[in-house]
């Protein structure tokens, strides 16, 4: 009986132990690849014997007159303005959707919540042109106003977030801000903002996570060499006069995802609360 139940609880966990495995088996070659020289890439092994730790040196001071430092500092500029602009933006429409009566409300918020079906690629050209004949091209700016109009990338889906948990607060609360003297402004910056900071956080992961992954929007608005983020940069390593240095362009790829991995671990508390409480307010 007792070799019956522990039977039951090691396979599983067996089973589950092998799939991981062979789920993380191309972390594992990326990292091993990425301490590779060139003519090591088509080796069957795994991990090298002599690892080229020099591939992440080299690798960040390869591209002419600038280092990955740059390009990383460049990243949480733009990263930092479409946070900020995304919380503010969608914590603003949310609040007013939430708490406030207007005409044709519930109208406004179907036609939002039915732009969630509408596929990015449709939007590129109209607005490409349009940022084009702003003199935008080549700018943060396509990233920042969008996300400032409209909430930008997963907008919609921010807003539908915030108003489910803004929605949970007591109204009694607003009437109690009032008497005090409070004006609508106050109540969501005093009152609102506090109180679903599990969903702003939530927000905020999700919105530096797609934005940082961003390649085709910063491959398709930016040009010089200068504003290049990290994505960017790497292309920087492929060309077609010479080989491609696939050990440090590797080793630079891994560098690149740091900052996600960071920002999984450390708030994944937070991520989990949000989700989890907008599942249920909801």
């Amino acid at each position: 009986m007792n070799s019956s139940k522990l039977s039951k609880r090691v396979i599983p966990h067996l089973s589950l132990l092998v799939i991981s495995l062979i789920m993380m088996y191309p972390i594992f070659w990326w990292v091993g690849a990425s301490l590779k020289s060139n003519e090591e890439m088509s080796s069957v092994n795994l991990f090298p014997k002599n690892p080229r730790w020099s591939n992440f040196s080299e690798g960040w001071v390869s591209v002419p007159n600038f280092n990955f430092g740059h390009f990383y500092l460049n990243n949480f500029v733009l990263i930092g303005g479409v946070l900020f602009t995304t919380i503010v933006a969608c914590s603003l429409v949310a609040f007013a959707f939430s708490r406030l009566d207007f005409p044709l409300r519930k109208i406004w918020f179907a036609i939002m919540l039915v732009t969630l079906m509408l596929p990015t690629q449709v939007t590129i050209v109209p607005q490409y042109v349009m940022f084009s004949e702003w003199g935008w091209i080549n700018t943060y700016l396509p990233f920042y106003i969008p996300h400032l109009l409209a909430g930008g990338i997963g907008g919609p889906f921010f807003i539908y977030l915030l108003v489910q948990f803004m929605r949970s607060v007591p109204k009694e609360l607003d009437e109690a801000a009032k008497i005090d003297g409070c004006s609508w402004f106050g109540i969501y910056w005093r009152i609102m903002l506090p109180l679903v900071k599990p969903a702003l956080i939530t927000v905020a992961i999700y919105c530096f996570l797609w934005n940082w992954d961003d390649f085709f929007g910063q491959m398709l608005y930016i040009n010089s060499i200068d504003k290049y983020t990290v994505n960017l940069a790497l292309k920087l390593f492929i060309d077609s006069q010479g080989s491609v240095p696939w050990g440090q362009l590797l080793a630079m790829s891994l560098v690149s995802i740091v900052p996600s991995v960071l920002i999984f671990f450390l708030a994944q508390k937070h991520f989990v609360e949000g989700a989890s409480a907008g599942a249920l307010k909801g």
